[in-house]
């Protein structure tokens, strides 16, 4: 889950046959289905239902032809701000499984409206999945929110490539805090390039994603 394939509609793919590629990678490497979540952002990828479902076709008919038996499904990952707040009360989100919708936030504070946009989301009845906790510099370390959060019901997606240091060495201990203190439910490429591909094969022996993958906490075979 959580992956930038959609080609030209944000800052992952730049062409289907990039998209392809990607994807080529991950079935190689024995993945079965991926849940690709372009940006929806109203300041700079201004993306909808149609174009990110109409994409899903395009890569989806390549697949085919190219004989990549894998499954492909989209979502969206949706930067919360003032629009997003307005978009929960006028249109359906694009979700994951079992109405799962995935968020994010901005890198540099953390939004005002966060806890009423949360709300929001679960009075309307989806279940919030918060992308990459673990790289948001406001709390790194801060063991208290990540629990109030998940004590408020939003599951914890860690970035798989957090536990290489790929962001920052201060990314990867804060991916290790929330791994032992288990708090992380769903496990994401974040993928917008074949590099972050590369780097994930670095992380098939990490003893933190052993340790994750043996606790039992994790949802991503259910979507």
């Amino acid at each position: 889950m959580h992956s930038h394939f959609i080609p030209k509609i944000d800052d992952g793919s730049k062409s289907v046959e990039n998209s392809v590629e990607m994807i080529r990678h991950f079935y190689n490497q024995g993945y079965k289905k991926v849940i690709t979540t372009p940006h929806i952002m109203g300041d700079f990828y201004r993306n909808t239902p149609e174009n990110i479902l109409g994409g899903l076709e395009l890569v989806k008919a390549q697949l085919k032809t190219d004989g990549i038996p894998i499954q492909m499904e989209a979502a969206a990952e949706y930067y919360i701000d003032y629009e997003f707040e307005q978009k929960i009360e006028k249109e359906k989100l694009l979700t994951l499984g079992d109405n799962f919708v995935l968020v994010e936030v901005s890198y540099i504070n953390k939004p005002e409206n966060l806890d009423r946009v949360l709300f929001k989301l679960q009075t309307a009845g989806y279940k919030v999945i918060l992308a990459h906790p673990e790289r948001y510099p406001f709390w790194f370390g801060n063991i208290e929110q990540f629990e109030l959060l998940n004590n408020k019901g939003v599951f914890l997606q860690l970035n798989i490539n957090s536990l290489t240091g790929y962001y920052s060495p201060e990314t990867k201990k804060t991916a290790e805090l929330l791994i032992d203190k288990q708090l992380i439910r769903f496990l994401g490429s974040d993928c917008h390039h074949v590099g972050h591909i590369d780097r994930m094969k670095e992380v098939v022996y990490n003893p933190y994603l052993k340790k994750l993958i043996d606790s039992g906490n994790l949802l991503n075979s259910t979507l």
